[in-house]
């Protein structure tokens, strides 16, 4: 038997319309995130993520650079969304997230790009930077899975997500991918503006968990089904990175798909932070790198710019 998407069976029991309903009422006083910012986004209002009613989309395609149960030999089909709720001042993506560069689009229009990225061979549709549009997300999602897309749906966030609103994405979503930025709230409010990141950060973890289990790929290699984390490793041991790989070795699965990213550079405004202002070294990214492997966890991305495949 052949694959089937989650939101293809929510769609058959005839429960989309009601999803989508309980989706959007949560833009009228805007609890869409932690933040709460209460605003009215179905009236044009705008909290932190300045977004209102609709998506915005800065752009789309075949994406090579995504992990490789993601991209595959045809790429995972990557759709980008403006703004952000977290505010990191080393953003690498400030011009997407902070700068707001792109446009509105109706749902109808983002199930449209979903079905041509499907035209176009890729292995999945991945939403990066979904969090403050999710209702928007899922109304697409059912528009397109009934004009015919069949692709896994990869959510592709900061990790700063909310409860509620992975309980309504529960029988959509195929594969979770959220990063784990901070082991420490200090950190998490000093360099991406939001409190409480790290208990918000694992309650949405373990959710994923619960829903989509470890990380499922086909024969060929590609991911169908199960949660993906991705640790960016900072200098200076800012992101406390031991406290995140005990927790995810303690609470979630020794066998977790874990990315640790090596590529952190000082961008966007890290410049300000002198602690922040220069890459890691090599015995940084090494040292994370090891302690995972104490801990436990067996499955780890280790692409390092060093040109070395763990």
């Amino acid at each position: 038997m052949g694959f089937e998407p989650a939101y293809l069976r929510l769609l058959a029991q005839g429960q989309a319309k009601q999803r989508i309903e309980l989706a959007y009422a949560h833009l009228q006083s805007c609890d869409v995130c932690p933040l709460r910012c209460g605003v009215s986004r179905l009236e044009g209002e705008v909290g932190v993520c300045k977004t209102g009613a609709k998506a915005q989309v800065s752009s789309y395609g075949a994406h090579l650079g995504e992990e490789q149960p993601l991209r595959g030999w045809a790429g995972s089909g990557t759709i980008f969304f403006a703004r952000c709720n977290l505010r990191c001042v080393f953003c690498q993506n400030f011009e997407i997230s902070q700068v707001g560069r792109g446009r509105e689009v109706e749902a109808e229009e983002l199930a449209e790009i979903m079905l041509r990225l499907q035209a176009a061979g890729c292995h999945n549709i991945n939403l990066v930077s979904p969090t403050h549009v999710v209702p928007q997300i899922i109304a697409a999602v059912m528009s397109a899975a009934q004009a015919g897309l069949r692709l896994p749906l990869v959510y592709n966030s900061g990790g700063y997500d909310s409860l509620e609103m992975l309980t309504l994405l529960d029988g959509i979503v195929d594969i979770y991918m959220p990063d784990m930025k901070y082991g420490d709230d200090e950190a998490a409010r000093r360099y991406s503006k939001v409190p409480r990141y790290v208990e918000i950060n694992r309650a949405a973890v373990r959710e994923m968990q619960r829903q989509v289990g470890d990380l499922q790929v086909d024969e060929q290699g590609i991911a169908k089904r199960g949660l993906l984390v991705r640790h960016l490793v900072l200098p200076n041991q800012l992101a406390s990175s031991e406290k995140v790989l005990q927790f995810l070795a303690n609470e979630i699965s020794k066998n977790v798909y874990l990315n640790l990213m090596d590529q952190y550079y000082p961008a966007y405004q890290a410049a300000s932070y002198p602690e922040l202002n220069r890459p890691i070294t090599w015995q940084e990214y090494q040292e994370v790198v090891e302690t995972a492997q104490r801990l436990g966890l067996t499955r780890l991305d280790q692409r390092r710019r060093w040109g070395v495949w763990g």
